[in-house]
């Protein structure tokens, strides 16, 4: 089985968008086939600084966990509460999959919650791991993407199918993400038809953090996002359309999650634009 290469790869995590000296670029691609049970996307970035140059890079995340293969090695990474950060020098590159909610804790056998934020090899109990881990370190050695993918994505088919409990999750992830209506954990609850306290503990099992956290994760996302944009909008009209109560509120949630207010960090962008996984 192989990526689905005839999709435009989505390029918005360049650093310098629209300039291909850029010194890291980052290319995305989407899941075919039956991967789509366990994957939301592939991200490969690749990187070559001149000597002593440095960049870092700070994320906020998705609600998911990541599965990140690195010149022969290979971890998981659970979610952030905050950003999460990382500097890159010299060159490499890095074969990232962002996995669908509900597939970490089945791949971990346990809680997300318990867990370190790298979950190296020997903690997941999935078969194959290590030969993956070789194929997709040669195909991007060699500058592959797509057979990279296809590596991986054979791998998969070795694997067994998300549980009830996983899809449930992946179900509950995609409603908070899409429905602009749902700000609180009733809601939520309510849509999906449990309990407000099995609704926790089924969100903070799959991803680490429970459903408030998700859903304020999402309505940051977006707002990131719209501060990236040339034509942002004003900070009053983005609070009031994410559905927050005043832009005090936002600018607080904003700031305590990202580490800077939302003013300062649209100023930010128009210098060194960020990128969301």
């Amino acid at each position: 089985m192989t990526a689905r290469t005839d999709v435009e790869p989505r390029s918005k995590g360049l650093l310098t968008p629209n300039a291909s000296s850029s010194p890291v670029t980052i290319e995305r691609y989407v899941a075919s086939g039956r991967a789509e049970l366990f994957v939301r996307h592939y991200w490969l970035p690749r990187w070559n600084l001149p000597s002593g140059a440095r960049i870092r890079q700070e994320v906020l995340e998705y609600p998911t966990a990541n599965l990140v293969v690195e010149a022969g090695s290979a971890a998981m990474f659970r979610a952030h509460r905050g950003l999460s950060a990382r500097t890159l020098e010299g060159s490499g590159w890095a074969f990232g999959v962002l996995l669908n909610p509900g597939t970490a804790r089945g791949w971990t056998g346990t809680s997300i919650r318990g867990l370190p934020d790298v979950v190296p090899p020997a903690r997941l109990v999935v078969p194959g791991m290590a030969a993956m881990t070789a194929g997709v370190s040669r195909a991007m050695a060699d500058g592959d993407d797509a057979d990279a993918i296809a590596v991986f994505q054979s791998w998969l088919e070795t694997l067994p199918d998300p549980d009830d409990d996983a899809r449930l999750v992946d179900r509950i992830v995609a409603a908070v993400e899409e429905d602009r209506g749902l700000l609180r954990v009733e809601q939520l609850a309510d849509r999906f038809g449990v309990g407000v306290r099995h609704l926790q503990r089924l969100v903070a099992g799959h991803i680490g953090f429970g459903p408030k956290w998700l859903i304020q994760r999402y309505r940051l996302q977006e707002a990131a996002a719209a501060l990236r944009e040339t034509d942002a909008p004003s900070l009053a009209a983005l609070a009031a359309d994410l559905g927050y109560a005043d832009q005090a509120h936002f600018s607080r949630e904003f700031k305590a999650v990202v580490g800077t207010t939302p003013g300062a960090y649209a100023a930010g962008q128009r210098s060194t634009p960020g990128d969301v996984r």
